[in-house]
């Protein structure tokens, strides 16, 4: 096959792809092109499957090149290491559109690489990783029910922008990704500025417009490509026999039925379900012995496979005939919910936040200038100020596992809830703090990332983050046979696990700030989408009346812990003279007055301190480096030089000199400048006169006061000898009245 290469118009620039280029080993490979950004998808199966596992082995990797944008690495080694968090959260677009797009018991792993080979500053390049994954599974002979195409949806001045710039996201009041296929949604990411509920559905709708041209553009590939014509490989899903399946149908049904309508715990249901397996598994094995054809079947896994498909099937029922669920509630009851604030004393804000067997306990700590996060990637280098960490322990999940580095869930995850409330910070005019949240999740069972976003809006308010209202989450489930449909609020672990979608929205009293949607099922119809969206805005006005009664506004004070931050402003061409030679001056300022100083470009000056009487310390003291000379002002002066005959230069100022007039240095006359002053003295003068050429002359005398009438003996001697006459010239000068006798 020779080099293949399709292209249209997707708003203003060209969208192609390409393949027969690059890659060529791969089992299928495409470049895709937006402006002149660039990316290389590839996608690799094992020839053999697995029969040892029972879901889809599918690995998602992306990866972005320094020198796609012309840059070096910052790292010490000076090459990329492990996948930033851009780097993991991109990979998430990749994969959850993708994944259910694959049939049922494809079982060899299968692996998707990503890598942006050129990236400009104005287009993302992780959405054409998505439509390149599509398109490279298309031309491969892994089995795929694609095409699926992925964009994202922008608008600025009401107007609808499909895959912004970077500018443009500037001034976007949404950012949301959108992936689907011709007919349906399958994948929704986003982040808005409080839009409404047919706002979202309209921006939904834009985005399938555009997705249903890429998924044209990837089929005219396949056509030129030939590869419609190349088999794809089948699925090995190992069958249960009939009878063994009757078996177990049996022996499970009757128990699995009084579980489910029990409106039992989590934990019940778990330790129910592990019983009757295992009960279960022993009697399969003696239905086995006495049907030897079945004993090379791997019992195990299919008893597990059927038991599971009894309770999916049980519950479903459950939801769709009686509108009744595992804990007992109909389809829009939201669990009970508890806040609690400032349970935690050292730390700057706290909120304890419990919704039915979910609880997220999380932190707000307020830092300066000097905690702000670096970020270096593809774009040039820039700093976050507010960040949002969540951490899902072995132990929330009453399990026991290994706790090493951050997992993608939790990245992703934490993502969401930090664009949930990322529209109500203040912004660092406002209010400049550095400002994390850390949501540690205790139990869970549902939405532990709605729980955070809960749990951090009630945190900022208990740790004094000037946040206008509150912002609530809330996750919805979907369950679909045929044309009956129910919509669930506040889905359980199970339910999310046994259902066919996981919505999660949040928002305010005045709307959505973010958003995720993940479908199990191929596709969601617009419909579907606006009856859930306006089922979890009554689910969010809800949850948000039980925050306000814990708390409706921040608090007006920060905690007594939190730094306390002073914003002063100095003229720019002053802040060298703050800054001082290779920074002695302003290390020796937050030495002696215990406080953390940031200067910016434009001259505004932040000062961290933990009292008040330090921060006014260095306040003083940046004032005295950079305040103007003011005529009739006393300042304490270094001697710089002295001059004979002439008086002393002192610097009064930081690199500002004037001339202490021999005249003015003291009441007296002053014959010898050395007998009074010396380099280095420091003395207290007052600032006499601002001449029109910018010099400046002060005096000490000023300052001292007056003499009396015969009461300085000095004075009086010095005034004596001014009063003597001019001795004659014809006078000898030893003779005591001169001349000789």
């Amino acid at each position: 096959m020779g080099i293949v290469r399709v292209s249209c118009q997707l708003g203003e620039k060209e969208y192609s792809i390409e393949t027969g280029r690059f890659a060529k080993l791969a089992d299928g490979a495409v470049m895709v092109r937006y402006g002149e950004t660039m990316v290389l998808v590839t996608v690799c199966a094992s020839p053999d499957v697995r029969p040892d596992v029972d879901f889809l082995p599918l690995t998602v990797e992306y990866r972005e090149k320094s020198s796609a944008a012309g840059k070096i690495p910052g790292s010490f080694f000076r090459r990329e290491g492990r996948p930033t968090e851009k780097e993991i959260l991109s990979a998430r677009l990749i994969d959850r559109p993708i994944r259910p797009m694959f049939p049922k018991g494809w079982r060899a792993d299968t692996q998707i690489v990503a890598t942006v080979f050129s990236a400009d500053d104005q287009n993302e390049p992780n959405s054409l990783g998505m439509v390149g994954a599509s398109a490279a599974l298309l031309l491969s002979d892994i089995p795929f029910d694609g095409p699926v195409s992925e964009v994202h949806v922008g608008r600025v001045n009401g107007r609808f922008i499909v895959n912004p710039t970077y500018q443009e996201l500037e001034v976007s009041d949404m950012e949301i990704t959108v992936a689907g296929t011709d007919d349906s949604i399958v994948m929704v990411e986003g982040m808005a500025k409080e839009i409404s509920e047919d706002e979202f559905v309209a921006a939904l709708q834009f985005a399938h417009e555009n997705i249903r041209i890429l998924n044209a553009l990837q089929r005219e590939l396949l056509e030129k490509a030939g590869g419609g014509k190349r088999p794809h490989r089948q699925p090995q899903a190992i069958e249960c026999p009939g009878e063994l399946e009757r078996f177990i149908r049996e022996r499970v049904t009757a128990p699995l039925e009084q579980m489910i309508h029990s409106s039992s715990s989590k934990e019940q249901r778990s330790e129910f379900r592990k019983r009757l397996l295992d009960e279960t598994i022993l009697a399969v094995q003696q239905f086995v012995l006495e049907h030897e054809e079945l004993a090379d079947l791997p019992i195990i896994q299919l008893t597990n496979n059927v038991v599971h498909q009894v309770e999916y099937e049980l519950m479903r029922r459950m939801i769709l005939d009686e509108g009744r669920r595992l804990d007992g509630r109909v389809l829009t009851d939201i669990r009970p919910i508890t806040c609690e604030v400032g349970l935690l004393p050292r730390t700057h804000g706290s909120a304890l936040f419990t919704r039915g067997e979910t609880q997220s306990l999380t932190t707000v700590t307020l830092g300066t200038k000097q905690d702000e996060q670096i970020v270096d990637g593809l774009l040039p280098t820039y700093e976050r100020r507010y960040m949002l960490h969540y951490n899902f322990p072995p132990y929330s999940t009453g399990e026991v596992g290994r706790m090493t580095g951050v997992s993608r869930r939790e990245i992703g995850h934490g993502n969401l809830a930090e664009r949930a409330l990322q529209p109500l910070i203040p912004s660092e005019e406002e209010f400049p703090y550095t400002i994390r949240i850390v949501s540690d999740i205790l139990e869970s069972n549902g939405s532990s990332s709605m729980a955070t976003v809960c749990a951090g809006s009630l945190a900022c308010m208990d740790a004094g983050v000037p946040i206008k209202k509150q912002v609530a989450g809330i996750a919805m489930g979907l369950i679909t046979e045929g044309d009956r449909v129910a919509i669930l609020s506040d889905i359980l672990g199970d339910e999310d696990h046994l259902g066919d979608m996981d919505f999660k929205v949040a928002g305010t009293t005045d709307g959505i700030t973010a958003c995720q949607m993940d479908i199990k099922i191929k596709g969601l119809s617009l419909d579907i989408v606006r009856r859930a969206l306006e089922q979890a805005r009554e689910g969010r006005l809800h949850i948000l009346r039980i925050m306000n009664e814990c708390i409706a506004a921040p608090r007006p004070e920060l905690s007594r812990y939190a730094p306390r931050l002073t914003t002063i402003k100095i003229p720019v061409e002053a802040i060298g003279t703050v800054i001082g030679p290779g920074g002695a001056t302003i290390r020796e300022i937050t030495r002696q007055t215990n406080t953390e100083i940031n200067i910016e470009e434009d001259g505004t000056v932040v000062i961290a301190a933990v009292n008040q009487e330090n921060a006014q310390m260095a306040i003083d003291w940046i004032k005295g480096l950079t305040r103007e000379p003011e005529l009739g002002e006393v300042y304490h002066a270094k001697v710089k030089e002295v001059r004979e005959g002439l008086g002393a230069i002192v610097e009064f100022l930081p690199k500002k000199l004037g001339l202490l007039h021999i005249s003015q240095i003291a009441h007296e006359r002053v014959n010898n400048v050395l007998d009074y002053v010396k380099p280095g003295d420091i003395l207290e003068l007052k600032l006499i006169e601002i001449q029109p050429d910018g010099k400046f002359r002060l005096s000490r005398k000023a300052l001292l006061p007056a003499p009396e009438n015969g009461s300085d003996a000095h004075a009086k001697h010095e005034g004596h000898q001014r009063r003597q006459p001019h001795r004659p010239s014809h006078q000898h000068p030893h003779h005591p009245r001169g001349g000789r006798r």
